[in-house]
């Protein structure tokens, strides 16, 4: 799951409700999520700034762990 995914669930925002808040079209979310699109810096800065991350806007494409249920 990339770190996008993760944030954007943890604040329990559908891929619209983002994309409204970062001011990108929700279709966009999707394709960034997937893997499906590269995203501009300055759409990537906006999703950052949406979602509160600090970190490098870049890092949002990364895949990060997640913990499977036993």
């Amino acid at each position: 799951m990339k770190l996008l995914t993760k944030l954007r669930e943890q604040q329990r925002w559908s891929r619209t409700e983002l994309g409204r808040r970062a001011r990108l079209h929700p279709s966009r979310v999707g394709q960034a999520e997937s893997g499906r699109a590269i995203l501009y810096d300055v759409e990537l800065g906006r999703l950052a700034v949406a979602l509160g991350y600090s970190g490098d806007p870049h890092d949002l494409l990364s895949d990060v762990a997640t913990e499977s249920a036993s």
